[in-house]
């Protein structure tokens, strides 16, 4: 009998749904203070996780929630690219390269 793999699930920071990890784009706060986009999912950091759809990250930038998921004041810059690279994700997914 095969065994069934736990399917590893993350809360996403502005919606508070609990998702497949698979399904979650994952953002990194390191010890010296640098935010940036983990495509990994393995990076060293604090980690805080968010839907991959375009109203979730446009509601990102305007509730500010990772100022107050990691405690810094997160550039404007940071949720602009963010904005960008879920619109490129969710164009590749919609044309199979993913």
């Amino acid at each position: 009998m095969a065994k069934t793999r736990k399917v590893p699930l993350r809360k996403s920071v502005v919606s508070g749904e609990v998702l497949d990890k698979r399904d979650l784009l994952r953002i990194v706060k390191t010890k010296e203070g640098d935010v940036f986009i983990d495509p990994t999912g393995k990076k060293n950091g604090r980690g805080a996780y968010i839907k991959l759809d375009n109203d979730e990250a446009q509601l990102a930038k305007k509730k500010q929630v990772f100022n107050r998921s990691f405690g810094i004041l997160v550039p404007e810059a940071f949720y602009d690219e963010l904005i960008a690279y879920v619109d490129h994700k969710l164009k590749r997914r919609a044309l199979g390269l993913e």
